[in-house]
Order: structure tokens, then sequence, then C-alpha cells
């Protein structure tokens, strides 16, 4: 009696591993893929292809987006939301009175400017591509190698840094506070008209955090609007979550597992050698590591890669297809900089997806983007 009950409790794992296995290696009629994908109950859709390495309890598939949580000691105020967008397009934060917040993310170009790498203070040049701020309320962390926990704090520092603004928090303090126009709006948004850098930050964090997409193309896909993908944007999107292996990194509603990765772009031993995170917790297992960007409004966020380097996406996933095809070559051993040498996280890999696949992949991102809208301030306090 014993050895039957084994049997048939073999034989059930087996089925149950071999039904599994069926279902992630199914071939899928487009028709069947645009009935499955066009609900947004994502345990009913294909089983995502998952490298092994991907804790499967952390794991959140890629959706809508959820409601936005402004923090405890920094709640919403619609006082505080206009406030807050005054100062972040109001160049007087710096001392040449030339530079904004806007500058680098201007909402006409999807919350960046599309440019290799921003332009500061005396047009000197930034280190890095400008991330757009679009959803940025569901960023863990701020700017590509997450030094920023908040976006409070993360509001201090482009004003000091001295290729962006270049201005010291007490100038920028100083030249809101001479502003006799802001006094009633700093008293309206927070009780009386004291203004400080804790509030300035504060206010500008609150308009950033209600940069919020409408419903893009694939919001709507998946709420039900089936025609509106086409058969290209269905197995692009099926493409995303299994061979083209996106999923693993650009995972949850955000588009971004909010981790961090080494792509295999650190450009290491060039002149624009970016060692990442590693140069702000000096962890040498942070070398080359940036940050998963949201791929949401990713169409028009170009050129791509924290370098800027990538001018359009088919350069992207042609990139990520070949697997980081550009290995770091072992010539510094021995000198100094070998404990330096980024390794490439083994998720990269060659994925051998064809032409017409690639396109499938590039049709399905560009749903992901929504119609730009103008924003601005038509007149600053006086």
């Amino acid at each position: 009696m014993k050895r039957s009950i084994s049997i048939i409790f073999i034989v059930a794992i087996v089925l149950i591993i071999s039904l599994g296995l069926r279902q992630k290696d199914k071939t899928y009629s487009v028709y069947e893929l645009r009935e499955l994908y066009s609900q947004p109950d994502a345990s009913k859709w294909p089983t995502p292809h998952l490298d092994e390495q991907i804790d499967k309890t952390e794991f959140e598939d890629i959706g809508l987006l959820g409601q936005v949580e402004y923090p405890k000691d920094n709640p919403y105020s619609r006082e505080k939301k206009e406030l807050g967008k005054l100062l972040f397009f109001d160049s007087r934060l710096s001392a040449t009175g030339q530079i904004a917040c806007a500058s680098c993310h201007n909402p006409e170009l999807a919350w960046t400017d599309n440019v290799t790498r921003s332009f500061g203070d005396k047009r000197q040049t930034n280190k890095r591509n400008a991330m757009t701020i679009k959803n940025v309320a569901f960023a863990k962390t701020l700017f590509w190698d997450g030094r920023s926990p908040s976006l409070e704090h993360q509001a201090t520092l482009p004003i000091a840094d001295p290729v962006e603004m270049n201005t010291s928090h007490e100038v920028s303090v100083d030249n809101i506070s001479q502003i006799e126009g802001y006094k009633p709006l700093f008293e309206k948004a927070f009780g009386d008209e004291a203004i400080s850098l804790d509030r300035i930050t504060k206010a500008i964090a609150t308009f950033e955090r209600s940069l919020v997409t409408g419903k893009s193309k694939f919001d709507r896909f998946i709420s039900g609007n089936k025609e509106l993908f086409t058969d290209q944007e269905v197995n692009g999107l099926h493409l995303f979550r299994t061979k083209a292996r996106c999923i693993n990194c650009h995972n949850t509603a955000y588009f971004s597992d909010n981790k961090f990765h080494n792509d295999g772009q650190t450009l290491f031993g060039s002149k624009n050698e970016d060692l990442g995170r590693y140069n702000f917790s000096k962890d040498l297992e942070d070398i080359g590591k940036f940050k998963t960007p949201t791929l949401r409004e990713v169409g028009k966020t170009g050129p791509w890669m924290h370098h800027g380097h990538f001018p359009s996406l088919l350069d992207v996933v042609q990139y990520y297809n070949l697997g980081n095809p550009a290995p770091i070559q072992k010539t510094y051993l021995g000198t100094p900089r070998d404990s330096l040498i980024p390794t490439t996280s083994p998720l990269l890999k060659r994925l051998e997806l064809s032409k017409t696949e690639i396109e499938d992949v590039i049709a399905f991102l560009n749903t992901l983007s929504t119609r730009t809208m103008r924003t601005g301030v038509s007149k600053f306090p006086e």
C-alpha cells in the first residue's frame, strides 16, 4: 500500500513539473496571446521566463501603476504641489538665474532633455544622461547610482553640484526668500511664511510625485481593450516577458526592479569610464552597477543608457540581443586597477532574437509612452 502511494506521489510530481515546462515552452498563436494579455491579472498570462538568479518570492510582474504614496513627514497638499511646480521651473534657485530643475527635465521631452549628457552651469557637461522623472514616485532610490534615498534628499543635490546649478544651499534659499511673491505661497503650503531648504525641497518633491503618466497604450490594452494592440505589439509584449528576457530587470508596474546591475557599460579604461554605484558605495560588489531605469515613456527618453551613447531603441535591443558582445579584457591584472575591473551581470546572455522579433520588442516598448502634455508656468512670483 505504501509503495502504491509513493508511486502515485512521484507520478503526480512528474506531471506537475512537465505541465509547468510545457506551459513555459508552449507556442501560442497571436490570437491566444491577445486573449491572455488583454486583462490585468498577470497570473493568467503565460509564465514569464525568469532567470534562476531572480528571487521568485520578490518578483512582481508588469502591470498597471497603483496609487502614489506620500511620506508621513511630507504629506500631499495641492498648495504644496503648486508651490513645488513654481520652484521646479524657477531658475532663480541657481546663482546665475539660468539653471532650473526643468533645464534637464523638460515636460515636452518626457521630462528629460534628449541630449547625451545634460548641460549645467556655464555649459559644463554632466557625467550622465538625465533620467526621466515621470512616475518617479515609484522609484525607491534616485540617480543612476541610487545615492539618494528620497525625492526630498535628491532635490538638494543638483543645487549644490558644481556642474549642475553650482549654487550653495544658502544662496538658493536667500534668492527665494527675497522674492515677496513666494511668502504667501509658502504660508499656504506650510502654515507660515518661513522659507527654508527643507521646505523648498519638500515642495519640489511633492510636485515631482504628482508626475504620474496617464494610461498608456499598454495600460489600456491589458485593461480589456484587446483590439488596441497590433499583432506585432502583442508578440513584442510576449517576447518581452519570455525569450527577450527583459522581464528579469524591467518588472513591476514601474517597469524597473529598482535594483542595480552591471550591464557591461562602464566604458572601463576610456575617458568616459563610469564605475556606477561603486563611486558612491565604495563596495567592490557595486563596480559597474547602475540602477534599472523605468521603461515607461522609453520611446521618448533617448538617447539611452547612463552615458547616452545609444541613439536608438534598436541599438539598445541589439546590444542585449548580443549578450554584452565586448566584455572587459583583463589587461589591468597586476596593476592597482585590477580590483576595479567590472564583472558583467550573468543575466546578460545571447538572446538569438530574429530581426522580426527585435522589431516586435521595439514596437511593444513604444506602447509604454503617453501623449506629450505641455506643462509650464505662465507667471512666476515677484
